[in-house]
């Protein structure tokens, strides 16, 4: 008879301990786990001395996967106590890795040293690489700092991996030279993405560093009690790149309120050279008047939008802004395209639509805003010397 691909091994009538934990496996590697657990505690139940480590580490691995993690965990002990040099430290490896997906860092701990104890140095990069996190976590960083060069001297997969961790942790806390050499030496192990990007990440925060020291430089005040000690001032130019790049690579890192800060610090310099440099480079892109009419309107007075387009760009909050005149447009749009498209002609429809088109803007930041310049407009087209529309229009 011809056994059907994929289907699960017939029960043997074999004792032999061997036999049944190669079943075992078989019949896991096809997902029969229930089946597989059954044969691993046959093999447990025989006695068999030689056979228990691998029986009960394999019984582990099964009653994991099937969501007994009780049961899992009392095997992977078991494998422990036979100190099986493979198996025992495979099962201390299973269990670490149990506690810290359960976030018990105390006795991942103490399974990451059952795996340290048992000699098996295959595993011993990934059991340092277990102890510096739990260290890591307790605060310890001189502990953690041993144990991050145990794992960063194993193997290359080992050694990338603490790698990668390790330098994120460096970045997080600003240590910015030793997060570098820190994934050069994972470089040098194995070639992986995540340590470029992280690489990556380390020539931003030296080039935040050098751009924030021009700035500061760039930026200082003019009045000072002895301004020849301070050193010869740069140009406007150099000032205003200095601010832009610092503030672009903060809003690249995430940090949006020092972005925010940069530009208000260079737009705030004393000296209106910089000051205008550094307004140019942000409004860079801004539309800009076409006509002469539109040249001399800007001149007259700067369009109500502009202060909010100006802090989008400072505080990296752009899309947002984009959005809300989005979706506000749209909403206004819907409204009145559905009566003209359905050729509405009753009057308190239409003033009614019109009304709720007008009011659109006024859930939004900058809608007070155009309802003040659209008020003002009216007034001077009017030719009156006040208001001509009612207070709290349109909401009221």
């Amino acid at each position: 008879m011809t056994a059907t691909p994929g289907a699960p091994a017939p029960d043997t009538a074999s004792d032999d301990p061997a036999i049944l934990c190669d079943q075992a496996r078989d019949l896991a590697r096809t997902g029969h786990l229930e089946r597989a657990a059954r044969v691993f505690e046959r093999v447990l139940d025989g006695g068999s001395r030689q056979h228990r480590a691998e029986a009960a580490f394999g019984l582990a691995v099964v009653r994991h996967d099937l969501g007994d993690v009780r049961a899992a965990r009392e095997a992977d002990r078991a494998a422990i106590e036979t100190g099986h040099p493979e198996y025992a430290a495979r099962a201390a490896y299973h269990l670490a890795v149990s506690y810290e997906e359960e976030g018990d860092a105390e006795r991942a701990r103490e399974a990451w040293r059952h795996v340290l104890e048992s000699g098996n140095e295959r595993y011993a990069a990934a059991a340092h690489h277990g102890l510096a996190r739990t260290a890591e976590e307790r605060g310890d960083e001189e502990e953690a700092r041993e144990h991050w060069e145990h794992a960063l001297a194993g193997g290359t997969e080992a050694a990338a991996d603490a790698a990668q961790e390790y330098a994120e942790r460096l970045l997080a806390r600003g240590d910015v030279d030793a997060a570098d050499a820190v994934i050069r030496r994972g470089l040098a192990a194995a070639e992986r993405p995540a340590l470029r990007l992280l690489l990556g990440a380390v020539h931003v925060e030296h080039a935040i560093a050098a751009f924030g020291a021009a700035a500061v430089a760039a930026t200082a005040a003019e009045a000072e009690a002895d301004p020849e000690a301070a050193g010869p001032r740069p140009d406007p130019a150099t000032a205003g790149a200095a601010v832009e790049l610092l503030a672009r690579l903060l809003a690249v890192r995430g940090d949006a309120e020092g972005a925010a800060d940069t530009w208000e610090h260079g737009l705030r310099h004393p000296d209106p050279e910089v000051a205008g440099e550094v307004r140019g480079r942000l409004r860079r892109g801004f539309l800009a008047p076409e006509t002469e009419a539109e040249t001399a309107e800007a001149d007259a007075a700067e369009p109500w939008w502009e202060p909010y387009v100006e802090a989008a760009v400072a505080q990296g909050s752009t899309p947002m802004l984009a959005g809300e005149l989005f979706v506000a447009l749209n909403q206004i749009y819907t409204r009145l395209a559905v009566a003209h498209a359905g050729n509405e002609t009753h009057a308190a429809t239409l003033r009614g639509l019109v009304e709720w088109a007008v009011r659109t803007p006024s859930e939004y930041v900058w809608g007070r805003a155009l309802h003040d310049d659209f008020r003002e407009r009216l007034r001077l087209a009017s030719g009156s010397a006040a208001d001509v529309l009612p207070e709290g229009w349109p909401e009221d």
